[in-house]
């Protein structure tokens, strides 16, 4: 089953066009990192797929059937954008606070929802979180219960909108790790976006990379190349390998090193230079 597909999207935000004619599908059991300049659109393509954002022209499809809002076949690990509140709810009661999307208060979970967040607590390793206050956690470890609340109700899609941000490396590649082995477990299909590229290297089965209205997906190696990511940037971008690791270069100017903004709800790009963990 193809996971999701585009066939002629146009997306626009406050009459500023993100995406332009874009057709691309994605299957089931593939793990795609999304990439792409501040501005390109990734949040944006994000929420078209969960409903929140209209297409302006052509079809989205998820697992086979048009987009909806509340689609539970869909688990959405949102932006960073403040830190966590309810810091006196302990690891479990944070994650069925999600169930259904509400947030803590009325209705009450019952024992259904309780016996699905402790589920989607061991898929991740984070059992030992359940009675934990939040205030107790660290970034990496509040990254864990917050993808437990994007398993809530066996979703079939993960979009996981990026994770990696003001964690450290050693954070990011647990993280990442935490991601796959859950994907192979689940046999889902993951949208995993981020600001650069090398920490998944080894990890992505395919890289979207958006820019400029376009986008291109296939191998790293197909798509990180300099004429395809020119396009996408606008502008002349050079790819440097070196030692494993893929530089991306503008006027001997790192790309990526440069593109911790990233687009909020709106469109809007937001700065990522101060570090903080979660919203």
């Amino acid at each position: 089953m193809t996971a999701i597909s585009l066939d002629g999207v146009t997306l626009s935000i406050g009459g500023r066009r993100i995406l332009s004619d874009v057709t691309l599908a994605i299957e089931d059991g593939e793990f795609i990192g999304m990439l792409g300049p501040n501005g390109a659109g990734k949040t944006t393509l994000m929420r078209a797929l969960l409903g929140l954002v209209p297409v302006s022209a052509g079809s989205i499809q998820v697992l086979g059937a048009p987009v909806h809002r509340g689609n539970q076949a869909i688990g959405y690990m949102p932006q960073v954008s403040s830190p966590i509140s309810g810091f006196r709810l302990s690891g479990r009661n944070f994650v069925v606070s999600a169930t259904n999307g509400q947030r803590w208060g009325l209705p009450w979970p019952g024992k259904a929802d309780y016996r699905d967040a402790d589920r989607a607590l061991e898929l991740v390793g984070a059992t030992e979180l359940a009675r934990r206050p939040l205030a107790e956690t660290s970034g990496g470890e509040r990254q864990r219960l917050l993808l437990a609340q994007a398993l809530l109700g066996q979703p079939r899609l993960l979009l996981l909108d990026e994770p990696l941000i003001s964690l450290d490396p050693n954070r990011q590649h647990a993280v990442i790790d935490l991601a796959r082995r859950v994907q192979k477990e689940l046999g889902i299909a993951v949208l995993f976006s981020a600001h650069e590229l090398n920490p998944l290297l080894g990890t992505l089965d395919r890289v979207l990379y958006l820019g400029n209205g376009h986008a291109a997906l296939g191998s790293v190696d197909e798509v990180i190349t300099g004429p395809v990511l020119s396009r996408l940037y606008g502008s002349a971008i050079e790819v440097v390998r070196l030692n494993g690791r893929i530089f991306v270069m503008s006027d001997q100017y790192e790309v990526e090193r440069g593109d911790h903004r990233h687009d909020d709800a709106h469109g809007h790009a937001r700065d990522h230079g101060h570090g903080h963990h979660h919203a």
